[in-house]
């Protein structure tokens, strides 16, 4: 399997350092819903988790919460509670959302709040060692003690210093150190330390975290393109320096920024579309599917038409598992090839549209066989087992009209549609057959069909 590595740019052979494949990813903020930036993200490497899992691997991914930032303090105090109580009722919502989008959890879900004391034990190490220094009641890491610092972004120092803004903190001895234990002011959350009564920065948590659940040197690290600067170039140097390894992770993915009509989605300009919006008129498999339009490490647009078109791809995969009686005495539809077709797309770096290309070829070729009276079960059974690898949910349909998902009618009426103009008039009588044995009557007309239950 080729996977791209942000670190050196370039797709590499991944093979697991271990027994497991270890991943981290940096999680949420919990101080606001879920938004779709973030369900692409997690859907990306939970993606992966699934597909390293069926290919025989035994995974363990960590996705964090941080739940100590200025942003959740500020909302607490605007809503007068405590900040824990405002990133509970937020992981509890988060949770909700994996749920709706059928998301298969991470190992564990460790919070900053919750890890504490190995956080504290993380930076007294790095002062120990001279890569850290106390100042006015925080700790700053001393990045030019770091000769590889911006490995990850490629960029040097005197370059980071001319194009990026660095927060002005009095303590720091250079612009570009970054804090790894904050002073709190009256009325913030805070915690003993040799230094203050304080909180960590937002890096320290993450480096911590990853070494306590996987230990000096992790498989993958993952996250959103937007934090290879400053967060885990951070993540590295401070990891590094900590375990005296040559590298924290082996492998660096980063999946593409979601973007809102051209522009980048951000709470801070507020044009953010929350999931469960999005779950209250579309299925998660619609959602996943116009997620999978678009390669991970690419770009991708929101808009309401792409939704609607993966909401018609979603039924039409439906409508393929939909239970056929063969007629034929050839031999079964086989789909062994349409399997390595899948996983040559997968292994090479997580090609996810080309896999779904080989999925709709399976169904063409279920549906045109079951038209032809073949036994389509096995390349059915594997359609479902190929899917589900990709978190589509597929879920059982129901055979009597009275139940019958209406998504499912739509997706036969498709079909039909797509025989009637290729001129296959048999596989259109054939299809509306099977409505009619379902309970379902249609009507053509000039003005396109229409359906009834009967």
């Amino acid at each position: 399997m080729q996977l791209y590595n942000t670190l050196t740019r370039h797709k590499e052979e991944f093979v697991p350092a271990g027994d497991e494949v270890t991943m981290y990813v940096c999680g949420l903020t919990v101080y606001d819903d879920m938004h779709i930036g973030h369900a692409l993200g997690t859907i990306t490497f939970e993606v992966l988790h699934r597909y390293l899992e069926w290919r025989g691997y035994k995974v363990k991914r960590i996705q964090n919460f941080t739940d100590v930032d200025d942003k959740i303090i500020n909302r607490a105090q605007k809503e007068e509670i405590s900040s824990e109580e405002l990133s509970q009722s937020y992981i509890d919502a988060f949770f909700d959302d994996m749920a709706g989008l059928n998301v298969m959890l991470a190992t564990e879900y460790p919070r900053a709040t919750q890890s504490m004391d190995q956080i504290i034990a993380v930076i007294a190490d790095l002062i120990e060692k001279g890569f850290a220094y106390e100042s006015e009641g925080s700790v700053y890491f001393d990045v030019r003690k770091d000769k590889t610092y911006g490995e990850l972004s490629h960029r040097s120092l005197d370059d980071m210093l001319q194009g990026t803004r660095f927060d002005p903190e009095p303590g720091k001895n250079y612009p570009a150190d970054f804090a790894l234990w904050k002073l709190s002011k009256d009325g913030e959350p805070a915690w003993e330390s040799p230094w203050s009564d304080g909180r960590p920065g937002w890096h320290i948590e993450c480096s911590a975290m990853a070494y306590e659940h996987l230990g000096k040197v992790i498989d993958i690290h993952g996250g959103g393109l937007d934090l290879v600067f400053p967060h885990h170039e951070n993540e590295i140097s401070q990891s590094k320096a900590f375990t005296s390894e040559d590298t924290f992770a082996r492998f660096w993915m980063h999946n593409g920024m979601l973007r809102l009509s051209g522009e980048k989605m951000s709470k801070s300009i507020g044009n953010i579309v929350r999931v469960h919006d999005v779950l209250a008129d579309h299925s998660s498999d619609a959602f996943r599917l116009w997620i999978y339009t678009s390669h991970y490490r690419s770009p991708l647009l929101y808009d309401q038409q792409g939704l609607d078109v993966a909401e018609r791809a979603a039924r039409r995969i439906r409508t393929a598992i939909v239970p056929r009686d063969a007629t034929s005495d050839s031999t079964p539809l086989a789909a062994g090839e349409f399997e390595d077709r899948f996983i040559a797309a997968m292994d090479d770096d997580m090609n996810v549209p080309q896999a779904m290309a080989v999925v709709f070829d399976l169904v063409r070729d279920i549906n045109r066989s079951a038209d032809a009276g073949v036994d389509v079960v096995a390349a059915q059974d594997k359609l479902r087992e190929l899917t589900s690898v990709l978190g589509l949910t597929l879920e059982e349909l129901a055979t009597e009209a009275g139940d019958l998902d209406e998504s499912v009618i739509q997706g036969l009426l498709d079909q039909r549609a797509e025989s009637r103009a290729q001129r296959d008039f048999a596989a259109a009588d054939r299809i509306r057959d099977e409505l009619q044995a379902m309970g379902v009557a249609i009507t053509d007309s000039p003005d396109g069909t229409t359906w009834s239950r009967t």
